[in-house]
C-alpha cells in the first residue's frame, strides 16, 4: 500500500518529472481516463444502469473526463458529455482529450438528469484554489439534489468538484460523490474532513507516474496505515522478558477521579509494555489498588513523590493528564515529568496536563525543550485552540505549526486525527469509527502511545501506530463501544498486525 500523500504542487511535480524522463502527458491522461471509465463501468454493472453523463471542466480534470467518456462509449454504454466552458478553448493534453471524444459537448446548463444512471464529475480536481460560483456552483447544487432525490450515482475524478485537495475544505459548495478515483497517490483532502466524507469510496489508480520521483519530491505527509510504521512496531522476542519491554508509568488523579488513569494504564499494558505502574496520591491508593490486578500501584504525592518514582531509570515512559485536574499542582507534576535526568524518558501529556498551561504555553514549551526524550501532546480541537490559540489553515497545517512551535509531537485528535512531528512529518488517519467518540477513549489512546514508547518505538511512529490501533480496536468491537472495550479489543488488532 502506498502511504505517501501528495499536495497538488507535489503531484504536478511528479507529472513533470515523469514527462521529463521520457513520459507523455497524453499517456498519463489516457491512463487516468481509462481508470475512471473502469470504475464507472463497475459501478454501473453493480447497480444496473447504462446511461452516463460526463461533466467536463475547462482544464486537465475535464480532459480526464473526455477520455473516460470515450472509453465508456467504446464499452457499449450510453454516454453524453456536457462541458463547462468552451471545449474549443482547451489547450495541451485536455485539447487532445476533447478531440478524442470527437462528438458534441453541449454546455452544462442544458443537462437533463432525468434518465441518467451515473454522473462523472470531471469539473475541477484537487488543485481548485477558489470558491465555486456561477454555472459551476449551480450545476453542483443540481447534481447533489438529483443524487439525493433520485438515488443517482456520482463518480468524482481526482476529488469531488469543490473539495480542496490540500485541506479537505469545501470551496463554497462541493459535489457529494459515491466514489472517487484519484491518481498515483492520495492527497490530504481525501482524508481530512469534510473532504473525506464527500469523496465516498476512494480508489487510487496507477497511471504510469514514475515511482522514483518520490525520492526527489520527498513528501512529508503520509496516510496513517500499518505500512507507515510496521517495520518498527515492537514485537516480543523469544528471548525477551518483561523488563526488556519497558516500564510505563501513569499518573493518577485524586480519589474521585482515578478512572481515567486506569483506562490509560490498561491501554499501555495492552499496547505491550512489560510493566505498567500507576503513580497514585495517598488518598486514592486503596481505590486504585482495589480496581487493578496486572497493573501495579505506588504511592506518589505531589512532585516530590513523582520524582522519587522516576529516579528508577527503568521507568522509561510516562503518561499524565487524565483526571489530574487543571491548575498549578498539575503544572508542577508536568515539570517533574519533563525534568532532564540521567536517563532518557518519553512523556505523553494528555488533557489536563497541557490545558493547565493554556494561559502560558511558552512555559510548557520551554520544559519540553529541556526534556531528555520526546514529548507527545494529544489535544482534541477544543484543547488545541486553548493551548495554541486561534490559527488559520487546514488541520494538517495547524498540527505541523503546533509541533514546530512546541517542540513536541502533536496528536491532533478527531475522526481525521493528524500526528505531526517537529521536523514537519505528518500522518493522517482515516479509520476511526463514529462510536469511538465516547468518554474515556482519549485516555486509552494516551496509554497506548505510552505503552509503545516504553518499548522504544520512535515517537512519530508510536503516536501514528497508536492512533491507528485505537481506531481498529473500536472497529473490531463495533457499536455500543465504551472506553473499557478499546483496550480489550487490542489483542485482535495485534493478531492482525503480527499474523
Amino acid at each position: 500500500m502506498s502511504v505517501e500523500l501528495l499536495t497538488t504542487a507535489e503531484m504536478g511535480e511528479a507529472d513533470r518529472l515523469t514527462i521529463a524522463a521520457g513520459g507523455s502527458g497524453a499517456a498519463l491522461m489516457a491512463a487516468a481516463g481509462r481508470a475512471v471509465a473502469d470504475r464507472a463501468a463497475t459501478l454501473l454493472r453493480r447497480r444496473g444502469g447504462a446511461k452516463v453523463a460526463a461533466l467536463c471542466g475547462p482544464g486537465n480534470n475535464g480532459g480526464d473526463g473526455y477520455v473516460a467518456a470515450h472509453a465508456l462509449r467504446e464499452m457499449g454504454f450510453d454516454v453524453e458529455v456536457f462541458a463547462l466552458g468552451d471545449p474549443a478553448a482547451l489547450k495541451g493534453d485536455a485539447a487532445w482529450a476533447a478531440a478524442l471524444w470527437n462528438r458534441d459537448a453541449p454546455r452544462v446548463e442544458s443537462i437533463d438528469l432525468a434518465h441518467v444512471d451515473l454522473v462523472i464529475d470531471a469539473l475541477f480536481g484537487a488543485g481548485l484554489a477558489r470558491d465555486l460560483d456561477g454555472a459551476a456552483r449551480a450545476l453542483v447544487v443540481r447534481v447533489n439534489a438529483w443524487r439525493g432525490a433520485e438515488k443517482g450515482t456520482v463518480l468524482a475524478v481526482d476529488t469531488p468538484s469543490g473539495v480542496d485537495g490540500a485541506t479537505g475544505a469545501v470551496r463554497g459548495v462541493a459535489i457529494e460523490a459515491d466514489a472517487t478515483v484519484t491518481f498515483f497517490r492520495l492527497k490530504p483532502g481525501h482524508l481530512l474532513l469534510p473532504g473525506r466524507a464527500l469523496c465516498g469510496a476512494t480508489t487510487c489508480a496507477d497511471i504510469g507516474v514514475n515511482v522514483a520521483v518520490l525520492a526527489e519530491i520527498a513528501p512529508k505527509a503520509a496516510w496513517n496505515v500499518p505500512e507507515l510504521w510496521r517495520a518498527v512496531l515492537p514485537v516480543p522476542r523469544l528471548d525477551g522478558h518483561k523488563y526488556t519491554r519497558g516500564h510505563a508509568l501513569v499518573v493518577s488523579g485524586g480519589m474521585a477521579s482515578t478512572g481515567a488513569a486506569r483506562l490509560a494504564a490498561r491501554g499501555a499494558l495492552r499496547a505491550g509494555a512489560g510493566l505498567v505502574t500507576i503513580a497514585s496520591p495517598s488518598d486514592a491508593l486503596m481505590v486504585n489498588a482495589a480496581a487493578l490486578t496486572a497493573i501495579m500501584v505506588r504511592r506518589s504525592d505531589g512532585p516530590r513523590g513523582l520524582a522519587a518514582l522516576l529516579a528508577d531509570p527503568r521507568k522509561n515512559a510516562i503518561a499524565l493528564g487524565p483526571g489530574l485536574g487543571i491548575g498549578e499542582p498539575t503544572c508542577a507534576l508536568v515539570e517533574t515529568a519533563l525534568a532532564p535526568g540521567e536517563a532518557e524518558r518519553a512523556c505523553v501529556l494528555d488533557a489536563d496536563a497541557f490545558t493547565s498551561f493554556a494561559g502560558a504555553p511558552e512555559r510548557l514549551f520551554e520544559m519540553i525543550a529541556r526534556a531528555r526524550g520526546p514529548a507527545i501532546l494529544t489535544p482534541h480541537a477544543g484543547e488545541f485552540s486553548r493551548l495554541f490559540g486561534p490559527s488559520a489553515g487546514s488541520k494538517l497545517d495547524r498540527a505541523r505549526e503546533a509541533a514546530a512551535r512546541s517542540g513536541a509531537w502533536v496528536v491532533f485528535k478527531g475522526p481525521d486525527t493528524v500526528v505531526a512531528a517537529p521536523d514537519g512529518r505528518a500522518s493522517i488517519a482515516s479509520n476511526a469509527p463514529p462510536w469511538l467518540a465516547t468518554a474515556g477513549s482519549g485516555d486509552v489512546l494516551a496509554g497506548v502511545i505510552c505503552g509503545l514508547l516504553a518499548q522504544d518505538m520512535p515517537a512519530f511512529e508510536a503516536a501514528s501506530a497508536a492512533v491507528w490501533m485505537h481506531g481498529e480496536a473500536a472497529n473490531a468491537f463495533g457499536p455500543g463501544l465504551i472506553a473499557e472495550d478499546i483496550s480489550e479489543s487490542l489483542p485482535k488488532v495485534w493478531r492482525g498486525l503480527t499474523a
